[in-house]
């Protein structure tokens, strides 16, 4: 198992041993796919603290409400994610027994 970066964050460290492991990514396309969906997650979250202590909107210097730009930011690190994993062939859904929705709890 190739150990994750440095760099990423403890959660994004986590998701990295566990993807490598669970799905034995070993080679090289695979470790940078995995390495950007883990860069991505870490910007995702720096992007919703921002969030948390903004809003999802802030005042310009006309005191006109505008987006938060940390907004963008999240939204393009969450579509960022789901390609790599998309590419990873991580979205597969487990099989089931007959078609169909899965049924109420």
């Amino acid at each position: 198992m190739t150990k994750p970066p440095k760099t990423l964050s403890a959660e994004a460290r986590k998701l990295w041993r566990d993807l490598s492991t669970e799905y034995s990514i070993e080679d090289s396309a695979g470790i940078r796919l995995l390495q950007t969906a883990c860069e991505a997650l870490d910007s995702m979250r720096t992007a919703q603290a921002l969030i948390d202590t903004h809003g999802v909107a802030t005042l310009d210097k006309y005191d006109q409400l505008k987006a938060n730009p940390a907004c963008a930011v999240m939204r393009d690190s969450r579509a960022a994610m789901i390609a790599s994993m998309k590419a990873l062939n991580l979205d597969l859904e487990p099989l089931r027994s007959k078609p169909g929705r899965p049924g109420g709890t």
